[in-house]
């Protein structure tokens, strides 16, 4: 792969000319949506520059930040299609079943993927080989200039084209520009996009056990009054672990030795998979959701957590960018095909059309499942342990939420359809 760094002269007795980088798209952000996006976009033809801030080194290293995604079924065909899962097929496991708990209640929900065919719901795979394959796929496609590290000083966004100058020197050109830089998007408040959204005052705690016992590739939510407990499964005897735990509490429960935390995880975590050891540091990340008013401005394009942020309730928030990714592909092959300049307002119109309403429905449906399980109300606790319960017994249903979890409702753009 290579890497191109631009320095200024300091002792040539004239100005040396600004590196000029041209391509059909800028990406602004190389992590795991921004990354999969220029890949997905050379799968059609569509060239691309990714200015990504962050040193590639330090991206891959096991300490980066500790976290693990699940990886849907149609996220999978996705990573398929533009050459990345090949890079991490050893490393993904299996989600083959799905159980749901209440807190005390002996009522629970129980999914096994062979009730709607031979494919696993997903996949659990930490971001760090998610990132390695991006990388290295990236250093394959002549349709992709990767600049790292390297940031965008300064965007011009005209009628007719996108011009980024960059920190350190040198400029990229391109027909539009499309943020994938974080929650906290300078790109976003750049361009005067509002943003709505809330705090939780939840905290999830993650980190990665190892157990005695396998898990049999199953998946394990369990609610509790701070907010859902989630085990899930990864190579081996290990289990990434989505503790989420009311703000207050977490700075003490951080501040325990390796032998407190893990006492203290004990509690929640239980016993069935025997005694369990904590692998490695873990990480605290203050939980709220968030949406972009609009994820479209001249030229501009919004994707992944610079578009939407959400609770980790269900495990969608990658899958959800992944899903962005796919439907700019299709747009952009369309364009492409049509002889269309990217950037145009109805090109751009056509993928905020797409995904507005899947986005703001799963934001909706996930802060919706967290303020109705993240409480001790004994009626609401009642009520939703005969929720379970009910859908437990009703296949039609049960098949219902079982699609969904594996991605495979709505208007699934052609990458994800296999």
């Amino acid at each position: 792969m290579t890497m191109t760094q631009t320095t200024a002269a300091t002792t040539a007795p004239r100005r040396q000319p600004e590196t000029l980088w041209s391509a059909d798209v800028l990406i602004i952000g190389g992590g795991l949506v921004g990354g999969t996006l220029a890949a997905a976009l050379a799968h059609f033809g569509v060239s691309s520059v990714v200015v990504e801030a962050s040193r590639p080194a330090a991206l891959l290293e096991a300490r980066f930040d500790g976290r693990a995604s699940a990886i849907s079924l149609t996220s999978r065909r996705l990573l398929e299609a533009v050459g990345l899962w090949q890079w991490v097929e050893d490393e993904a496991a299996p989600m083959l079943d799905i159980r749901v708990s209440d807190g005390r209640s002996p009522l629970f929900l129980h999914f096994a993927h062979d009730e709607v065919g031979d494919a696993p719901f997903g996949h659990m795979l930490e971001n760090r080989y998610l990132r390695r394959a991006i990388f290295h796929r990236l250093g394959q496609l002549p349709e992709v200039t990767l600049l790292a590290p390297a940031r965008v000083a300064r965007l011009e966004r005209s009628d007719t084209a996108v011009d980024a100058s960059l920190a350190g020197g040198g400029r990229v050109r391109a027909q539009l520009a499309i943020a994938c830089d974080g929650r906290a998007s300078p790109t976003r408040e750049e361009a005067g996009i509002r943003v709505t959204g809330w705090r939780y005052g939840q905290t999830a705690i993650v980190c990665t056990v190892e157990h005695e016992r396998p898990h049999h590739s199953v998946a394990h939510e369990h609610f509790l009054p701070s907010g859902p407990f989630a085990i899930l499964p990864l190579k081996g005897n290990r289990s990434s672990i989505v503790w989420t735990e009311r703000e207050a509490l977490v700075p003490g429960i951080m501040a325990l030795d390796d032998a407190g935390f893990t006492e203290e995880l004990g509690r929640r975590f239980g016993t069935f998979l025997g005694a369990i050891a904590l692998i490695g540091p873990r990480w605290a990340y203050p939980l709220s959701l968030q949406y972009a008013d609009r994820v479209v401005d001249r030229r501009l394009a919004l994707a992944g957590d610079s578009a939407h942020g959400m609770h980790p309730i269900a495990g969608q928030g990658l899958n959800m960018g992944l899903r962005d990714v796919a439907a700019l592909a299709d747009v952009f092959a369309d364009a492409k095909a049509a002889g269309r300049d990217f950037g145009e307002r109805r090109v751009l119109a056509r993928y905020e059309r797409w995904r507005r309403f899947d986005n703001a429905m799963m934001l909706a449906a996930t802060d919706g499942l967290n303020r109705l399980f993240s409480n001790d109300i004994a009626p609401v606790r009642l009520a939703r342990d005969l929720g379970l319960a009910a859908v437990n017994r009703i296949p039609a249903l049960k098949r219902l939420f079982m699609r969904h979890a594996m991605g495979l409702l709505g208007d699934l753009p052609s990458l994800m359809r296999g």
